[in-house]
Order: structure tokens, then sequence, then C-alpha cells
């Protein structure tokens, strides 16, 4: 789940010159395995709704109730399985962090994990879509677009026994390299950790590069395949750090190939544009 206002990979906004972030706002569900579903409509600003507690995008919304985030769905995957998604997600953060990374010297980008680490309960209208697990919420924050600052980059956050790692790698526009990675505890405490080498994964099916980091000597794998776009890639994968094997979610982002124009008609086809909508 991503809530988006300025939706940086909807090709309605690029086309619009990114000048009005808040007519292009979306709530974006994407469930994995058989049968799974991926939607991602640009919505008009007479669908936005916004409170301090509250994010509400047409049908769907997302909202603070004492310590937990929940989020309702109401929405309509894309081709080729079009049909409506219905259901609700709960996330209780073990804590609420106060780390904030600039991905830029000038800061026009930001990395803010608010709860690295967290349990989500999921209750889809689907035979089975219901479930819980671990989870973690985070946040990205930008004033310029993705590909006029970056080319590359591949972020990571993996459970531990004491709670969560997260790396973030990625290469500048001007060839300058980011590498961080923290380690999170449950009551929300975050240190630097220093980064264990890069490792290669296999290539996306798209051919996306991916890399991550293991222990000296470790090794990295796909264990599932999540998401598969010809820029980006989403999968779950397993890894070792400091001894101990973790299964996490890792993403891989190439902003040359998202930059192309070529991409952005075959990218409506999976993003459709709302333009306006009436609440009841």
């Amino acid at each position: 789940m991503i809530g988006f206002i300025g939706s940086v990979f909807s090709p309605w906004y690029r086309w619009s010159g990114r000048r009005h972030p808040q007519n292009h706002v979306c709530i974006n569900v994407a469930t994995y395995g058989p049968g799974g579903r991926f939607t991602m409509t640009d919505r008009g600003v007479s669908a936005l709704r916004q409170t301090n507690a509250r994010f509400e995008v047409g049908p769907s919304m997302m909202r603070w109730e004492n310590t937990q985030l929940i989020i309702d769905i109401n929405e309509v995957s894309g081709p080729p399985l079009v049909n409506r998604i219905r259901g609700q997600i709960r996330l209780t953060p073990s804590a609420i962090t106060s780390v904030e990374m600039p991905l830029t010297e000038d800061g026009a980008h930001i990395w803010r994990p608010f709860a690295p680490v967290s349990r989500i309960e999921v209750d889809i209208d689907r035979p089975g879509w219901q479930w819980e697990g671990e989870g973690y919420f985070d946040a990205n924050f930008g004033s310029r677009a993705l590909e006029e600052d970056f080319t590359y980059w591949t972020w990571g956050r993996f459970p531990t026994r004491q709670g969560a790692t997260c790396f973030y790698d990625a290469t500048r526009l001007d060839g300058s390299e980011l590498a961080a990675g923290f380690r999170f505890d449950r009551t929300g405490q975050a240190e630097a950790t220093p980064l264990p080498p890069k490792t290669h994964l296999r290539r996306s099916l798209w051919g996306v590069r991916r890399e991550t980091r293991a222990d000296q000597g470790g090794r990295a794998r796909q264990v599932l395949n999540m998401l598969d776009a010809p820029f980006y890639s989403r999968s779950a994968v397993e890894t070792q750090l400091n001894g101990e094997r973790t299964t996490g979610v890792h993403e891989a982002l190439d902003l040359r190939r998202f930059r192309s124009p070529l991409l952005k008609p075959l990218l409506a086809v999976r993003v459709p544009r709302r333009k306006t909508w009436q609440f009841d």
C-alpha cells in the first residue's frame, strides 16, 4: 500500500508538468501470488480530503485511530485482471522513530521511516486473503522529480530478532553515491549500522539490475517476485546480516529507464486517470 500526493509514477502527473500535486493523488494497492492484483488510479483534487489524522482519496482512506493506522481500501485493479478489491489493513507500530534522512545534500528528497517495526492485520474480500504478520510504515518526500536527481537506487527492509535493519543505496545523477544503513529496535531507537558488502541478485524479469547487502561471504536470493515493471522491481529477498538469515522487502528502481518518454503511454494503461470524484 502506498499513498501518493503527487503520484510520482503516474504518467498523467508527468504530462501535467507536476505543477499541482494535489490534482494527482492515489492509494496504490498491490497483492502478490496467485490472483494478485494491482491498483493505481490517478485521481483529481476533488477526490482528496485531509486532516491531521486522515488521508482520504476517493473511495479509500488511511486514518489514525489511537495507536493504529487503519487503511480502508475500495479500488479497481488494472488490466489484465480488472475487478474490485475491498478490505481493511490495520498497522500497529511498536514505536514511532525520530529518524529523517536527506537523500540529497540540499534536502530535496527525504526518507522518513516512521515505524520500521510494526504488526499488520490484513482482511481483503477474497478467500485466503486474511493474515497477520510483520509490517512497516515509511514515507518519502520530495520537491523534485526522482529522475531529476537519481539514476538508480535500491532499498531494503529486513526483520531481525532485535527489530529491523534498512539499507538505502542510490546513485545520483551527478555520479555521487548514497550508502546508508540503520538498525531499529522495538522501542523506536535507531543507530547507523556498518554497511556489509553489496551482493548482486539476479536481474528482474524486465532485466532491472538488482543488488542488496549481506555479510561477507553470505549470499542473497529472491524468494518471491512481488512486482515487476520495465523500470522497477519489488521482491521478497533472503539475505544474511550479522550471521542471521532474514527475509525482507527489497526494491530496485532504474530511473534512466523511467525517464524514457516511451514508457509513459505503457504506464497509462496500468495507471488510469479519474479526474473527478464526488463524496457522498
